[in-house]
């Protein structure tokens, strides 16, 4: 009988003790600070960067900041100045980054440096990427390098951990987002244990990378769009609809990637394909106007400000030319990550569907084209949740996209994801 109640009982996950768990605190906090002040420190860079070549010089020179002559001009010397760091830098600025996703690969010392200068250059130039990917990879790089001279014994898998939760933690200013990331990557992996003692270290990393930013940059991703109350049953029709409208749009740019991919790539040289890339940008940009420029984030809150100031029409252009300029710069080479744009495309997806259906909430239309969007690019339901609800920061709008969520998420799944393997095949 004892036996039999035996076999019955459940069988329970042994936790981690305290003593387990206390070691990790002080590398995880380092860890923490370090990668967010880098982050800081190469986007305050590119900002100044960008004043001087987008605000200075046109001004001396007495053109138009926002020109098309001034664009073009931006982006192809822009593309003529990643090649060059592409082309003779130690490193090469890392592996090509359509190969490259938020998880991202060991680097060795070498090639950290030409990717930082690569990401700076890209972020006050003009194109359509963020800092999030190269960012990572070299948060990565510094912590596997530098921990592993520190404290020899500590697992070497601990620090790429930690450096992604705290760069991921960073660049939200939150905490969540990187717990939400970790939890997705640890459910992929065997892990012993309860599964808040895998995340106390990353956790606590990321907390610090995020109260540093906090502290010293003060993010923020509220667009301020007017409120939103308790949700209607239209309120949910329209989450429905624009969430899988954004994601069928997103795999479009998925689907294309390989292909706008492997015809940079038989321009074979980094100085044929990054500067024919900027002369597509600058194209584009040309189309869309400025708004279509740089990472998107500031251009984001410009756009969203009035989300009665512009036609239909004129949002849809913006949706496609920026989606469009983000394959294109995912595709030539430039050092960047996928999610910001992404977002200003969903921005830009929810506010032409208000400017369609007026009945349609900005908020709700921005939210839910945000997730529909980053459900097809990154393919990342919980970090897709987050920021776009983190967009509108309403708590009715977070159970209309947990409901929006579940169709657009049976469209991507299964699909090519917006990241090639090495031989230009895409990942699943």
């Amino acid at each position: 009988m004892v036996q039999d109640s035996a076999r019955q009982a459940p069988s329970v996950t042994p936790a981690a003790p305290a003593r387990a768990l206390l070691p990790s605190i002080l590398p995880a906090l380092a860890v923490g600070v370090v990668s967010s002040l880098l982050l800081v420190a190469v986007e305050v860079a590119a900002e100044k960067l960008q004043g001087v070549l987008w605000r200075t010089v046109p001004d001396a020179l007495g053109v138009g900041r926002y020109s098309v002559a001034w664009m073009v001009v931006m982006l192809v010397a822009t593309g003529v100045a990643v090649g060059l760091v592409v082309w003779k830098v130690p490193g090469h600025a890392g592996p090509d980054p359509a190969t490259v996703g938020l998880d991202a690969p060991v680097l060795p010392p070498a090639v950290l440096p030409g990717l930082l200068l690569a990401t700076a250059l890209m972020l006050a130039g003009g194109p359509s990427l963020g800092p999030e990917n190269p960012i990572i990879a070299v948060n990565v790089g510094l912590a596997v390098w530098l921990g592993g001279r520190a404290l020899p014994r500590a697992p070497g898998r601990i620090w790429p951990a930690l450096a992604e939760a705290a760069t991921i933690g960073a660049l939200f200013g939150t905490p969540v987002a990187a717990a939400l990331v970790i939890s997705e990557v640890l459910a992929r992996q065997e892990t012993r244990g309860l599964l808040w003692d895998n995340l106390f270290a990353p956790l606590t990393a990321a907390a610090a990378g995020a109260l540093t930013a906090t502290l010293v940059d003060h993010p923020s991703f509220d667009l301020d769009l007017p409120s939103f109350g308790r949700p209607g049953w239209a309120d949910l029709a329209a989450a429905l609809v624009v969430a899988a409208a954004g994601a069928l749009l997103g795999l479009c740019a998925v689907r294309a990637f390989p292909y706008v991919h492997g015809a940079f790539r038989r321009l074979r040289h980094p100085m044929l394909m990054l500067p024919a890339g900027g002369a597509v940008l600058g194209c584009l940009a040309a189309l869309g106007g400025h708004l279509t420029l740089f990472k998107g984030l500031d251009e984001m809150a410009e756009l969203a400000h009035d989300p009665d100031g512009r036609s239909a029409g004129e949002f849809a252009v913006l949706t496609v030319v920026k989606l469009a300029a983000l394959l294109v710069a995912a595709s030539c080479g430039f050092r960047g990550g996928r999610i910001f744009p992404a977002v200003f495309a969903g921005t830009a997806l929810g506010l032409c569907a208000h400017a369609l259906v007026s009945g349609v909430h900005p908020a709700v239309g921005v939210s839910a084209g945000v997730l529909g969007m980053l459900l097809a690019i990154t393919r990342q339901g919980w970090i897709s949740l987050f920021v776009a609800a983190v967009l509108v920061a309403s708590p009715g709008i977070l159970a209309l996209l947990c409901v929006a969520s579940l169709p657009a998420w049976l469209l991507v799944t299964g699909r090519p994801q917006m990241q090639l393997h090495p031989d230009g095949t895409p990942v699943r």
